[in-house]
């Protein structure tokens, strides 16, 4: 059997599937796994004296949209005081945005308006995405009391006996997600009692040995009470990723439907990082990575829309303007 094939039999294996399986979300369908694809502002926090402005470029596009934190801990030298500060790596000198200004209370007015307003139909106006760039056990306690001060802004659910009966949820503007650390895992699910509310959904573990496994190799279980969704680099779809990919084939359009109808068959969202069709002069300017870059913007637009027409929950990209907008022209009649 040909590669092609066997791609085609595996992407209508995961649609029967698909329909056998029916996950918990209360009564607000508008959010279930392939409802709806959303741009996902990738690294949305400044570099250093960089960039300030991203988390402003990136509610400029509306929602509803999701929005890419990094927390890491810093401990100063000389006081020993340590705080939660939004960074991509070392050196942080405790001078960066801590979470709770720089994302909780630049969109506290737009969740104070989706509050006023009510859900209508666009519930979670904003996802958060937490990329942990440390993992302290202080760190993670700090992360989870300010998800408590703002527990009313957030989807959350009940923590039941079992993490595999999966609760559902209660839906509101704000949805949190981390990743797939079982460190995270401890403080935001294991550590929290039965029948109290869970703040912050984890992602599955993936198996990476093999980027272009089957989809059932890569991720073999489904959604839990707290592991909800699924997070990916584009090198599963496309062999090395963005930087050695061709031209996009039918074959490359099964295999990216075969991996979100194995996501959504298992009651979980999935997200691809990070997909930039930006020049050399965009990257140098912004401070976007090569790595994630196809090498043009209509290399990249051909990914967005097969991802979106593949039903891809969050696409993550630098170009939160352009994404977004192209988002919205697809989903014109």
């Amino acid at each position: 059997m040909n590669k092609t094939l066997m791609v085609l039999k595996a992407g209508l294996l995961f649609s029967f599937c698909a329909a056998s399986f029916v996950p918990a979300f209360a009564q607000h369908s508008s959010f279930e796994p392939g409802a709806r694809t959303l741009m996902d502002a990738h690294n949305c926090y400044p570099y250093f004296e960089w960039w300030a402005d991203r988390i402003d470029r990136a509610l400029s596009a509306g929602v509803p949209l999701a929005i890419e934190q990094d927390p890491f801990w810093y401990t100063d030298p000389r006081s020993g005081h340590a705080w939660s500060v939004v960074a991509h790596d070392a050196p942080v000198t405790g001078h960066e945005p801590t979470l709770e200004r720089y994302f909780f209370e630049r969109i506290r007015p737009v969740v104070e308006d989706a509050l006023r307003r009510g859900n209508q139909g666009d519930w979670p106006a904003i996802t958060l995405n937490l990329d942990f760039k440390t993992e302290e056990p202080e760190h993670l306690a700090a992360v989870w009391a300010l998800l408590n001060k703002y527990r009313d802004w957030l989807t959350t659910a009940g923590k039941s006996a079992s993490e595999r009966k999966v609760q559902a949820l209660d839906v509101k503007p704000l949805l949190v997600l981390t990743g797939e650390s079982d460190k995270q895992a401890k403080v935001f699910y294991d550590d929290v009692p039965i029948g109290q509310r869970l703040l912050v959904f984890g992602a599955v573990h993936t198996n990476t040995a093999d980027p272009m496994a089957a989809p059932e190799i890569l991720e073999p279980g489904s959604a839990s009470n707290y592991r909800r969704w699924w997070n990916n680099s584009w090198a599963v779809v496309e062999r090395g990723g963005q930087t050695q990919a061709e031209n996009w084939t039918r074959e490359d359009e099964l295999r990216l439907r075969s991996l979100v109808e194995h996501a959504h068959a298992n009651g979980l969202w999935i997200r691809f990082y990070t997909l930039d069709g930006a020049t050399k002069e965009e990257l140098s300017c912004h401070g976007w990575f090569r790595s994630y870059n196809f090498g043009s913007l209509s290399v990249a637009q051909q990914r967005w829309r097969a991802a979106q027409k593949a039903g891809v929950d969050f696409i993550a990209s630098d170009q939160y303007e352009t994404l977004a907008n192209f988002l919205k022209t697809l989903r014109q009649p």
